[in-house]
C-alpha cells in the first residue's frame, strides 16, 4: 500500500485530470476549418478563448523576457508598421499586436490571439525589412492557424485560461520559478513547433509577404542564415529562436520552392531597415557589455560585473538595466546602500519593470527594512508574479509573526521542484508541523509475516523531526475496536522511515490504514 497521503493526492490528481479532459472534450474541442489552410482540423479551444489567453499573458510574458525595448520608440513603431502590414493581408482577423523586447537573446514568439513579440537580439542579426517581414509573417501564421494552442495539451490550455497570468520564459532566469498558471503560459512559447507547423508557417508567411508587397526571397535568405547559424551551435540561438523554431535544410528547400511559385520581385527594404535600426546598432556595444557583466555576475566575479556595467552606462546612460547590473554586483558584496542607489537609478529610468522592484525589495529585506521590502515585492508581483517575491514575502511575514501570511506566501512557492520550492516547503513544515503533522509525516500499513499490522512512518520533509506520535484504531472481525498509541523515541531524519509492529491483527494487505499521525515537531539541535 502506498503512503496514504501520497496515495490520496495521486487519486485526487487523477480524478481532476479525468474531469478536465471530460470538460475539454465535451465543451471546448471542435472541428473547424483552419482559416489559413482551409483544412478541417480539431481545435483545442474557441477563438474567443485564444484571444483571452493572449491578452492575459502578453504583458507578463513581455516582462519576463526583458521588458519592452523603450530606448528607441521609433524602432518599435517601425516593427509595428511592418507587422500591421502583414496582419492586414492575413487569413484571420485577430487583435494583432507587435512588440520589441529588451533582450539580446535572438528570439521571436506568438501567443494565441495574435500577440507577437520580437527581441532586440534578433533584430540586430537581420539586414532588411523583407527579412523582418519573414519573421513576423511566420509568427502571424502561427497565431492565425492556431499552432500555439494546438501544440499545447488541452488540459494545459484550460489551466492557463482558469489560472490566468504567465510568468517567466526561457529568456529569463525566472523560467524555473513559475507560480500558479504562470509556467503553463510560458510553455506556450517555449515548446518546440512541429516540422509541419514550421513548414506551414514558412509557406503561408511567404504568401503574406508577397501579398503585402515584400520580396519572398527575404525569407529564403533568412532561412539560409538561420541554418548556417544553427550549425555553429551558438548558445544564444540554441536557447532562443532555434529552441522553438528549429531550422533545417528542408525548410530552406521548401522556401525556395514556395518563392518560385510566387510573383517575382517586391520590396527588400534594406535602406529602410538600416535607418530604423541605426540607433540600436549604435548602442549594441552597451548591451554586449551588459550581457558580459551578467555572465560575470553569474560566475561570481562582481568586480568584472561592475566594470562592464560602467562601460555600458558610459555608452547608454538612459538604460535602467545597466544600473540594475551594478546594483546586483554591489548587493552580492553586501554593499546594500550602494545597491539601493543603483536600483533607484534604474527605477527612475524605467518604473514599469518588475526586476528592479524585485531586487530592491530583496535588498531592503537584507537591511531589515521590511515595510519598504514588502512594498517593492508586491509591486514586482503586480507586474510579474515570481516565486522569489512570494518567498521573501513569506519570510518577512514569518519574522513579523504573521503566520497566516507566511503560510499563504510560502504555499505559492512550494509546489515546484527547485531549490527555492524545497526551501519554502521547509519553512511551511516549521510553521505547520505541530498543528498539521499529517501533512509532513506519512503513514503506511502492511501485514507482517505473522499477519499483524505493521505501521511505517516516513518523515516526508528535509528536516529532522522529533516527538512523532500516532494512534491506531483497529477493528477486529467481531467489530471490537482496539486503540494503540505510540510516541517514537529520538529523532527521525529527513526522508527516513521507521517501522512499528503493533501486534494488532489480523490485517489484510490493501485494507484501510487505520492510523492517524497525532503529533510531531521540528527537531532543534
Amino acid at each position: 500500500m502506498e503512503y496514504t497521503m501520497a496515495a490520496t493526492l495521486n487519486r485526487a490528481r487523477q480524478g481532476l485530470a479525468r474531469f478536465i479532459v471530460a470538460v475539454i472534450f465535451a465543451g471546448v474541442s471542435a472541428c473547424a476549418t483552419n482559416p489559413v489552410t482551409g483544412k478541417t482540423e480539431l481545435f483545442g479551444m474557441s477563438g474567443a478563448q485564444e484571444v483571452e489567453i493572449g491578452e492575459q499573458n502578453y504583458a507578463p510574458m513581455r516582462q519576463s523576457s526583458g521588458g519592452d525595448y523603450d530606448i528607441d520608440p521609433g524602432l518599435t513603431e517601425y516593427v509595428q508598421g511592418v507587422g500591421n502590414r502583414l496582419a492586414a493581408v492575413s487569413d484571420r482577423e485577430l487583435p494583432y499586436e507587435f512588440s520589441v523586447l529588451n533582450s539580446s537573446v535572438p528570439n521571436a514568439w506568438a501567443l494565441p490571439g495574435g500577440k507577437i513579440a520580437i527581441n532586440r537580439g534578433l533584430l540586430t542579426e537581420m539586414g532588411s525589412e523583407a527579412e523582418l517581414a519573414a519573421v513576423l509573417g511566420h509568427e502571424v501564421v502561427h497565431a492565425a492557424a492556431g499552432h500555439t494552442s494546438q501544440r499545447a495539451g488541452r488540459g494545459q490550455l484550460l489551466q492557463i485560461l482558469v489560472l490566468g497570468t504567465a510568468i517567466a520564459t526561457a529568456d529569463s532566469k525566472y523560467g524555473n520559478y513559475a507560480v500558479g498558471g504562470a509556467s503553463l503560459g510560458s510553455q506556450l512559447i517555449n515548446q518546440q513547433y512541429s516540422q509541419g507547423d514550421e513548414l506551414e508557417s514558412d509557406k503561408y508567411g511567404m504568401r503574406y509577404m508577397s501579398r503585402a508587397g515584400y520580396d519572398p526571397q527575404g525569407a529564403v535568405a533568412l532561412q539560409k542564415t538561420f541554418l548556417k547559424l544553427s550549425e555553429g551551435r551558438r548558445s544564444d540561438w540554441l536557447s532562443g529562436l532555434f529552441a522553438s523554431h528549429p531550422p533545417s535544410q528542408k525548410r530552406v528547400d521548401e522556401n525556395i520552392q514556395t518563392a518560385s511559385r510566387l510573383p517575382p520581385g517586391g520590396e527588400l527594404g534594406v535602406e529602410r531597415y538600416k535607418a530604423a535600426m541605426a540607433k540600436t546598432i549604435e548602442v549594441k556595444p552597451a548591451y554586449d557589455a551588459y550581457d558580459e557583466g551578467m555572465k560575470a555576475l553569474a560566475d561570481d566575479n562582481p568586480d568584472l560585473a561592475v566594470a562592464k556595467a560602467e562601460e555600458a552606462i558610459g555608452i547608454l546612460p538612459e538604460e535602467g538595466h545597466f544600473y540594475m547590473l551594478r546594483g546586483l554586483a554591489r548587493a552580492s558584496e553586501g554593499q546594500y546602500d550602494s545597491a539601493l542607489t543603483n536600483f533607484n537609478s534604474a527605477i527612475r529610468r524605467r518604473d514599469d519593470y518588475f526586476q528592479y522592484y524585485l531586487w530592491r525589495g530583496q535588498t531592503y529585506a537584507a537591511m531589515d527594512n521590511y515595510d519598504e521590502a514588502v512594498n517593492d515585492l508586491q509591486k514586482s508581483n503586480s507586474m510579474l508574479p515570481t516565486a522569489q517575491a512570494f518567498y521573501y514575502l513569506g519570510a518577512i511575514a514569518a519574522k513579523r509573526g504573521d503566520r497566516r501570511a507566511a503560510i499563504e506566501n510560502f504555499s505559492k512557492v512550494a509546489g515546484d521542484n527547485n531549490q527555492l520550492a524545497r526551501s519554502a516547503r521547509d519553512e511551511l513544515a516549521k510553521l505547520e508541523l505541530s498543528d498539521h503533522p499529517e501533512k509532513y509525516v506519512y503513514r503506511r500499513c502492511d501485514p507482517g509475516s505473522d499477519g499483524k499490522l505493521i505501521v511505517s512512518i516516513k518523515n516526508a520533509t528535509s528536516l529532522d523531526i522529533a516527538g512523532i506520535a500516532f494512534a491506531v484504531d483497529y477493528t477486529d472481525s467481531e467489530g471490537r475496536t482496539q486503540r494503540y498509541t505510540r510516541t517514537l523515541n529520538g529523532v527521525l531524519g529527513a526522508g527516513r522511515v521507521v517501522e512499528v509492529n503493533t501486534q494488532l491483527g489480523p490485517y489484510a494487505a490493501g485494507s484501510n490504514c487505520p492510523v492517524q499521525i497525532t503529533a510531531a515537531r521540528v527537531y532543534e539541535r
